[in-house]
């Protein structure tokens, strides 16, 4: 049986075309925003966790600054051991009789820059009004203060941006250190609160002007009440002032309505939860508010503020005290107590010392005290007059 052959002369290639493999279907095709903006080119701006720098730094100073105020105040040598938590040794806290907060005694406080109406009148010592607003009483006043700051501040700073914050963090602290000292007495008093109090300002001037595009008014509102009670009620312990909290808090709502800005859309949307949410169905309220952006009420809110700024001013420059023309503005800043005085008065103490007892008495109203220890600084042979008296 022959084979079948095909002649070399009679063979021919074959062109054989391949067709080009089908295109991938595009990633998330249902997709419309994502879409458009791999076609524009102009992805969405995202806020980065390092957009919250500003609070953060100001937290970690203020956290250090109390630290180095519990170095200083040593309570286990200054106070021979009588100090609370004293497992602590160095960093041991005064008595809560002394300091119901978990804190320095009044001297330290004085020595780490706290107001009191002769460092401003006698002495002129006005870089205390620098070192005011960084000081905190005790422990208690620290943590519920930071943590008030890092809820508030935190989201604000993200929304707001670096630059807007630490403005509004930074004069609204100033002012509220010039209104303490305009009704400080002479116990010693701190002023960390005011920072706090001026981003609550803001974070009312926030929700006022962009009242019709939030979506969640009543979760807000109900935070910035929680924390802005809590924090003055913590005020009417001793050495934590409130008038610098009314301060800052005026100073930030005035300056939260010049530097706020109406959120632009993109912006808005995707952002979901915490103290600021805006809804996506305010669209057409949105582009409208932007249209509006109400450059008198931005004008009118500066005028104030720099007029409340020179006033205050002008004010601690020339040792005015308040507290001579209202007689219940002491009551603001403090609750009567077995404990301490609301009104400021002058204490006089004798001391005796004897077989390395010392005896304390108070010459305003004869209650003496003895104490195990006489080997005491002066400063602090004062922090016990106060507390007799």
């Amino acid at each position: 049986m022959e084979e079948n052959s095909v002649p070399a002369e009679t063979s021919e290639f074959i062109d054989i075309k391949f067709s080009p493999p089908p295109k991938p279907p595009p990633e998330n095709p249902q997709d419309p925003k994502k879409t458009t903006a791999v076609k524009s080119g102009t992805p969405r701006r995202r806020r980065r966790s390092s957009d919250t720098w500003v609070v953060s730094v100001f937290v970690i100073i203020q956290i250090g600054v109390f630290i180095a105020t519990m170095l200083v105040n040593d309570c286990w040598t200054n106070s021979n051991g009588d100090c609370a938590l004293s497992f602590l040794g160095r960093f041991s806290f005064q008595p809560l009789y002394e300091n119901p907060l978990l804190g320095p005694s009044q001297s330290k406080l004085d020595e780490m820059g706290a107001l009191r109406r002769n460092f401003l009148t006698k002495y002129h010592q006005t870089w205390r009004l620098f070192t005011f607003p960084f000081l905190h009483a005790g422990l208690f006043h620290l943590l519920i203060n930071l943590c008030s700051v890092i809820f508030v501040g935190i989201r604000l700073e993200q929304e707001l941006g670096s630059l807007r914050i630490g403005i509004i963090y930074t004069l609204s602290a100033f002012v509220g250190a010039l209104v303490a000292s305009l009704f400080v007495q002479s116990t010693p008093a701190v002023g960390s609160s005011g920072a706090l109090y001026g981003l609550l300002g803001t974070l009312l001037a926030e929700l006022i002007w962009n009242w019709e595009i939030h979506a969640k008014k009543v979760s807000a509102i109900a935070s910035l009440v929680l924390i802005f009670v809590g924090n003055f009620a913590l005020g009417f312990l001793p050495y934590v002032d409130n008038f610098s909290s009314i301060g800052g808090f005026v100073s930030g709502f005035l300056l939260g309505s010049v530097l706020l800005f109406s959120p632009q859309l993109p912006q808005a949307i995707p952002n979901k939860g915490g103290l600021i949410e805006y809804g996506v169905k305010s669209y057409i309220k949105l582009k409208l508010k932007q249209k509006l952006d109400k450059p008198v009420l931005r004008t009118v809110s500066l005028i104030l503020f720099s007029l409340i700024l020179a006033s205050c001013l002008v004010a601690v420059l020339h040792g005015i005290n308040i507290n001579s023309y209202c007689t219940w503005c002491p009551y603001v800043d403090c609750i009567p107590s077995t404990s301490w005085h609301c009104i400021d008065r002058e204490t006089i103490c004798e001391t005796m010392v004897s077989n390395e007892q010392m005896t304390v008495t108070c010459m305003d109203n004869g209650n003496f005290r003895v104490f195990p220890f006489a080997n005491i600084s002066r400063a602090r042979v004062n922090d016990l007059c106060n507390l007799i008296c």
